[in-house]
């Protein structure tokens, strides 16, 4: 068994308690305090969550364009210098390999977010894509990352810069800025469904800053809380709600497909299912007896036929209620029907909700 990866936070952890475990190999805290308190630290105020173990790769050259265009399924011609967008990488099959942010740094330079268990993945697919004037360079063990969550976030980073953030909208990122003495790339962006940031840096830079935060009264937030906030925000994760035997389409994040593009990979499978739709739909839900829905749970309809299965549950934090996504069969999906969920031996009903506010 291969050793895991650590961030440069680990032996600040290993001081403080947190509780560790393996993520996507790698040593991650999945909780300081508890999983509630962090999540509620969030929602109200400011969390900061060590978020080092993403990947980054760097695509440069004259066909940077074209060959992102080609390899990924939103449309990069359209993004502005100094803008995000939210994409995926799609299998000749239109299943997700990974989803991902990609930023424009300048003309032709980009930087590519993956997620930590795809990087690798991800870099190889790229590499093994043939026919343009690129060079794709993984830049991952270069950087680390802070994500500052929350309604007062903004407030706090602006405390310590003197760039102008109060304008910063989603997708918007600032090149090369003084936080704290410390050069940063800032985007606005996250995974919470709060306002809130992500700040790259040299990995030298995370404890000072990681410190500065919660010298102002940030709360140190681990996976738990990220995992629960990004759900009641609808936000699917990858190797759960995404996976290469899911479409971007069927898991409802079909504006990360452009298809009006020419040609891409997967391209022919997400056009037509854009157009006609796709067999399966990812759907938030709700139970209304008593349990906690959990991944791979079976769907049930009220006549005992399986129509899918859970990909994502949880209880939430902010309702009370558990909650959950299910991979449904289209035809079988509409908001407020109610269904079952197996829960081991146990069948508990559900109901089929919009969102889970």
């Amino acid at each position: 068994m291969s050793e895991l990866k650590k961030t440069p936070l680990n032996n600040y952890y290993q001081e403080v308690g947190a509780k560790l475990v393996d993520f996507g190999g790698w040593e991650m805290p999945v909780q300081f305090t508890s999983i509630i308190e962090e999540h509620k630290a969030v929602r109200e105020d400011v969390g900061i969550f060590d978020v080092s173990h993403m990947g980054e790769i760097r695509v440069t050259g004259n066909e940077a364009v074209d060959f992102l265009n080609y390899a990924l399924t939103n449309d990069v011609s359209k993004l502005k210098v100094n803008r995000a967008q939210y994409t995926t990488i799609a299998n000749e099959k239109g299943g997700v390999i990974d989803d991902l942010l990609i930023y424009k740094l300048d003309e032709n330079e980009f930087f590519l977010v993956p997620n930590a268990g795809n990087k690798d993945t991800d870099y190889e697919w790229l590499i093994g894509i043939e026919g343009f004037d690129v060079e794709i360079t993984d830049e991952s063990d270069d950087y680390a990352v802070i994500a500052i969550q929350g309604p007062n976030s903004r407030e706090m980073v602006q405390k310590h810069t003197d760039e102008d953030i109060s304008e910063m909208k989603m997708f918007n990122a600032k090149q090369d800025i003084d936080l704290a003495g410390h050069t940063v790339l800032l985007s606005q962006s996250g995974y919470t469904g709060e306002d809130g940031f992500e700040i790259y840096m040299k990995p030298d830079s995370l404890e000072p800053l990681w410190k500065v935060f919660k010298e102002d009264g940030a709360a140190e937030c681990g996976l738990g809380a990220r995992d629960t906030l990004r759900l009641e925000a609808g936000l699917p994760l990858h190797g759960q709600d995404l996976s290469p035997e899911i479409t971007p389409i069927e898991a409802r994040i079909g504006f990360a497909v452009n298809a009006k593009k020419e040609k891409f990979i997967g391209g022919e499978i997400l056009k037509d299912q854009k157009e006609n739709g796709a067999p399966r739909r990812l759907s938030a839900f709700e139970m209304t007896g008593k349990g906690i829905p959990r991944t791979d749970y079976e769907v049930y309809d009220n006549d005992g036929n399986k129509v899918g299965y859970v990909t994502s549950g949880t209880k939430s934090p902010s309702t009370g209620k558990a909650i959950g996504f299910a991979l449904v069969d289209t035809d079988f999906y509409e908001e407020g029907k109610e269904f079952i969920v197996k829960v081991r031996k146990r069948e508990i009903p559900a109901k089929f909700v919009k969102n889970f506010k």
